[in-house]
């Protein structure tokens, strides 16, 4: 699947837009758009330049993600983390803010003194022109800056595709366009010396609904943005936990690059809590690998020479040295990134519904409106309040929440999922999964918290669990092991001092060995235990348990 970045979508309907467009070119086998990432999958051996022509050719823009503007392939892509950065929100917060001091000043004018009686300057007794222009600017000023629903309106209504934007816009303009009107009609009775003309006209200047139309979808543009914002979080933090950087050994030393920089065949070494930084095969040395991130796994695995590690799994116990074999995009980490991005541009059966209707929903929006509109002027209302209805129908299906509210959900999931570590190759599956009713799990790690703990102490020959947890903590305080921090754990939270050891060995894959007050203390698996003491048949038997 090509990822590519799109630009200029506001709504539903544009995203609709784009896949019906994308959709139609010859040799694309499968389009999903998704409006919270700005992102667009497509499947088959369309080429790029097409794809891209025919995004353009619907009145917005596309981007293959890891290329410049002009279609050549960067040297480096796009940082990931970066492009999902939430961009929107703080520039309609300035927009928002702005908005709302202007629209307070504009309201003051409007319904304030008008209704209330409140204070204004006396330059503005009985001048009523003068009251009709500063509402005007006021709302012009509201207008600029807000000028992008009118770009994204009337562009995507000169390209026959209306979008929520081309509501806003609509509304706000006619309100704007007829209280002009009626601003210039007062001017001409305050000429004439009609005053019960003038007053009339005050009446029907619409100024603070023009504004406030604006200002009011900004609120919900900022709240949709936010939600876009949060939504893309899980992804987020699974790319925090690829390493930025690599201690690789170049000429005999060992050199601190870039991740970007290692290469295929690199010898790179991974200390004690070390992340490790790229796909790769153990050459040197043995630790245990916390693999939970990837896998799931509760129990760190150990590993050895010959042995393969992944990518942000996090070295805890040795030094190892190691040869790459997968780097960047290769990766196991960056395969399940993959799968998640690609998971949130799909779309669930139940968002392509929702996309047919939205896909029809803004012509049928303008037509009752100007239905609207209409009946109330052929029942003998005035032209003012015909308008005022037809805006109203107008503004209140302004909001997208048909469109939103879908991949807002889907990708929510998706996000969720990630960050407790389960995997929707696509937006079917996470749908599909809404329906279960029993699950069946193929491994106990998948539902485990990752730490192991000390549950139950079973007795061989020891007197108690005290004296057995006692001998178990003098041999294992001395390891770096999960485990061994798992009974340590255990008998500190029980009170009890570890004893001294000396000889202390650990053993790879194995356990560990020590000389304790004299006698050899040996701690481990069934195989190693078992070459150094007889265990019992029973005991193996509980132990299986």
């Amino acid at each position: 699947m090509e990822q590519y970045t799109v630009t200029g979508m506001s709504c539903a309907a544009c995203s609709s837009r784009v896949e019906k467009a994308v959709s139609k070119v010859p040799g694309v086998t499968s389009c999903s758009v998704s409006l919270l990432t700005n992102s667009m999958g497509v499947e088959g051996t369309a080429s790029a330049a097409d794809i891209i022509s025919a995004v353009q050719e619907a009145g917005y823009g596309a981007l293959l993600k890891g290329t410049g503007k002009d279609g050549a392939v960067k040297a480096q892509a796009l940082d990931a983390e970066e492009a999902l950065k939430d961009h929107e929100t703080p520039v309609l917060k300035r927009r928002l803010w702005y908005s709302l001091g202007f629209l307070i000043v504009l309201m003051y004018f409007s319904m304030g003194h008008m209704m209330w009686g409140w204070p204004l300057p006396k330059f503005f007794d009985g001048n009523h022109v003068a009251m009709g222009l500063i509402q005007l600017i006021l709302t012009a000023i509201v207008m600029v800056i807000n000028q992008k629903f009118f770009l994204s309106g009337f562009k995507s209504l000169w390209h026959k595709a209306p979008n929520m934007d081309t509501l806003v816009a609509l509304g706000s303009m006619a309100a704007f366009v007829y209280s002009t009107y009626a601003l210039f009609a007062m001017t001409d009775a305050q000429v004439k010396g009609n005053a019960d003309a003038v007053m009339s006209y005050m009446h029907e200047f619409y100024f603070e609904s023009a504004a406030m139309i604006l200002t009011l979808i900004t609120v919900g543009k900022m709240l949709e943005a936010r939600s876009k914002g949060k939504t893309t979080d899980a992804l987020k933090s699974l790319m925090k936990l690829a390493p930025k950087t690599a201690v690789v050994v170049r000429g005999g030393e060992e050199v601190t690059v870039g991740i970007e920089e290692v290469q295929k065949g690199d010898v790179f070494v991974v200390r004690p809590g070390e992340n490790i930084p790229v796909d790769g095969v153990v050459l040197e040395g043995s630790s245990a690998v916390n693999e939970a991130a990837l896998t799931g796994e509760s129990i760190p695995v150990d590993k050895t020479v010959g042995d393969s590690v992944s990518a942000a799994t996090v070295n805890q116990s040795g030094f190892i040295r190691c040869e790459a074999t997968r780097v960047g995009e290769d990766t196991t980490l960056s395969q399940i990134i993959q799968m998640v991005s690609d998971a949130a541009a799909t779309k669930a059966p139940i968002a392509k519904v929702a996309d047919k209707v939205s896909g029809v929903f803004v012509p049928t929006v303008i037509t009752i409106a100007v239905l609207t509109t209409l009946v109330w002027l052929f029942a003998g209302q005035s032209i003012g309040f015909a308008l005022a209805r037809g805006i109203s129908v107008l503004v209140i299906s302004c909001p997208c929440a048909l469109g939103l509210a879908t991949p807002v959900a889907i990708m929510v999931g998706n996000g969720m999922g990630a960050k407790h570590g389960i995997m929707f190759k696509t937006a079917v599956s996470l749908e599909e999964a809404g329906k279960m009713d029993i699950v069946a799990l193929d491994k106990t790690g998948t539902i485990t918290s990752g730490e192991p703990k000390v549950t139950d102490v079973v007795l061989a020959e020891a007197d108690s669990e005290q004296e057995l947890l006692k001998l178990a903590y003098a041999l294992e305080k001395k390891s770096e092991h999960p485990l061994a921090r798992a009974i340590n754990e255990r008998a500190e939270a029980d009170g009890i001092t570890a004893g001294e050891v000396e000889d202390f060995a650990a053993l790879p894959g194995n356990g560990l060995s020590a000389i304790y007050e004299g006698s050899e203390l040996c701690g481990g698996n069934f195989t190693f235990i078992s070459s150094v003491a007889s265990v019992s048949g029973e005991i193996r038997k509980t132990a299986d348990q």
